[in-house]
């Protein structure tokens, strides 16, 4: 299911196999192609698939493909990033960000590397 490196592409599908169901901490980016922001974080969010291998996932919306998940949790402007831990969401950001601010999230998700 990855997409480029690390990242998993995301679906209405197999959203809850692979972020509710994760027994690790999951980053979600929910996003669109014409979205510029969404573009500009793209790497980042790649960047944190690779950091944190192992120890969280990290994958993509595409809200134009997959409604179904995106309206479940209420997106409605993107890039939303959402935290999920034990199938719950525990952390939302809205717009882009910097790696440093999502990295510094994601960590407390899931722990500090070995």
């Amino acid at each position: 299911m990855a997409e480029d490196g690390k990242t998993l592409t995301l679906t209405d599908d197999n959203f809850k196999d692979e972020v509710l169901d994760a027994d690790q901490p999951v980053l979600v980016d929910f996003w669109a192609t014409w979205c510029g922001p969404c573009r500009q974080i793209a790497p980042i969010v790649e960047e944190l698939a690779e950091d944190f291998d192992g120890r969280a996932k990290v994958g993509k919306v595409d809200v134009d493909n997959n409604p179904q998940v995106a309206q479940q949790y209420g997106v409605r402007s993107i890039p939303t990033l959402l935290f999920f831990k034990n199938g719950e969401v525990e952390d939302q950001l809205i717009g882009a960000m910097s790696k440093g601010e999502l990295s510094k999230r994601l960590e407390a998700l899931a722990g500090q590397p070995a």
